[in-house]
C-alpha cells in the first residue's frame, strides 16, 4: 500500500515535470521504474488508438519527442487526485489558445517501491465529465 503523502508527492512531481517539459526530462525518467508501462492516447493518430511504451527509457523517449510538438503556451492543471491502495487516479485539464477548448482527462497510476510502475492516460470527450466513463 502506498503512503498517501508519498503517492501524492510522486504524482505532483510527475505533473511538475510535465509542466517543465524538456527542462523536466531528467526528473521525468527518475519517476518511473525501469520496467514501467505507459499507455497513452496521444501518439496513436486521429483514431485515438492507445499506444504502449515499456521501460523507463522508452517512456522518457516518448516524452522527449512529445514536448517538441506541444504548443509553447500549453498549461496543465491537476484538478483532483484519489488514492486507493497502490493506485492513484488523477484528473487534469490541459489548455492552450490553439485548442478549441480545454482538454480533460485522467491518469491511473500504479505505484511500486516509490516509483510509477504503470501509468495509463485517458482523454475525455469534449462534454464528458470525469467519472462519467466509469461503468
Amino acid at each position: 500500500m502506498v503512503n498517501r503523502d508519498a503517492g501524492r508527492a510522486l504524482v505532483e512531481r510527475y505533473f511538475a515535470a510535465m509542466v517543465a517539459r524538456a527542462a523536466g526530462a531528467g526528473g521525468m525518467a527518475d519517476l518511473f521504474s525501469p520496467d514501467a508501462v505507459y499507455i497513452e492516447p496521444f501518439s496513436g493518430g486521429a483514431s485515438g488508438q492507445k499506444r504502449t511504451h515499456v521501460g523507463s527509457a522508452a517512456i522518457s523517449a516518448f516524452f522527449d519527442a512529445s514536448w517538441q510538438h506541444q504548443p509553447p503556451d500549453m498549461t496543465v492543471s491537476l484538478d483532483r487526485m484519489d488514492l486507493d491502495g497502490d493506485t492513484i487516479r488523477s484528473e487534469w485539464t490541459c489548455r492552450s489558445p490553439v485548442f478549441p477548448g480545454p482538454m480533460r482527462g485522467y491518469d491511473v497510476v500504479t505505484v511500486r517501491n516509490g516509483k510509477i510502475a504503470r501509468l495509463e492516460t485517458t482523454l475525455l470527450g469534449p462534454n464528458q465529465e470525469p467519472g462519467s466513463d466509469k461503468p
